[in-house]
């Protein structure tokens, strides 16, 4: 071999150039493993809730799946309705009574009689430690402000409950009509009385729970499909039920 095939060689072992390895490409990811099925059903079922109506929390199911069977489906607005019209009818039978029926002489008319001596037995008893009464500052209420306007506070009571029943019967603004019961109910159980309260009141709480789905075999399905009602009451808290 001659000096000149010595130099061709050279240049061409100088020509080639080892390229390092390129940074910016991706490594694979060794340690994460490809989701499951159980991962793809979480997203379709998030998914379908958001396109029905769910509020994020909600599609992300951080909600008991009974929770969300009583209080949210439409398959339990059923059971809601019969709740609903037999509590109602309770509260519009009371209202009743003492409007037109066997409790009107001591209640819309007479003054008040029968809210005064009800006040006034509360008092009594929470004076006397037998009853009544459990709290000192419920029976200043009751002596300062209920026995003195006794007429006024009967016709309201009166025309409260017969308000309660009527919104629950219809399904009108459920949540609210068994709010309003709950406190009827508080203000008969601290004034000493408990009766039918307790079963009212543990109706009422199941009935605010379900706010969503108790009315919507009733007016509520109008209320909350309404376009504005849903912007303005969803914006607060939360999914609504659609029309």
């Amino acid at each position: 071999m001659g000096p000149g095939s010595k130099v061709q060689a050279a240049d061409s072992v100088a020509t080639l150039e080892v390229k390092p390895p390129d940074e910016t490409l991706p490594l694979p990811d060794t340690d994460r493993s490809p989701p499951g099925p159980r991962a793809h059903s979480r997203a379709d079922a998030a998914d379908y809730r958001t396109e029905t109506g769910w509020s994020p929390i909600e599609a992300r199911g951080q909600n008991l799946r009974i929770s969300d069977w009583l209080y949210r489906s439409r398959e339990t607005s059923f059971l809601w309705l019969m709740v609903r019209v037999w509590l109602g009818y309770q509260w519009m039978n009371a209202g009743y009574q003492k409007i037109w029926g066997s409790e009107r002489a001591v209640f819309w008319f007479g003054g008040g009689a029968g809210v005064k001596g009800f006040a006034s037995a509360g008092v009594a008893g929470s004076t006397a430690g037998t009853g009544g009464a459990s709290y000192g500052w419920w029976a200043a209420f009751l002596h300062n402000f209920v026995v003195p306007n006794a007429s006024l506070i009967a016709k309201f009571i009166s025309i409260g409950e017969i308000l309660v029943g009527a919104a629950l019967i219809l399904g009108l603004i459920t949540g609210a009509a068994a709010f309003a019961g709950l406190l009827l109910n508080l203000t008969y159980m601290f004034t000493g009385s408990a009766g039918v309260n307790p079963m009212f009141m543990i109706l009422e709480v199941v009935l605010i729970l379900a706010w969503r789905n108790a009315g919507l075999i009733g007016l509520d399905r109008f209320v909350f499909g309404d376009p504005w009602t849903s912007h303005r009451l969803g914006s607060v808290v939360g999914w609504v039920p659609p029309g």
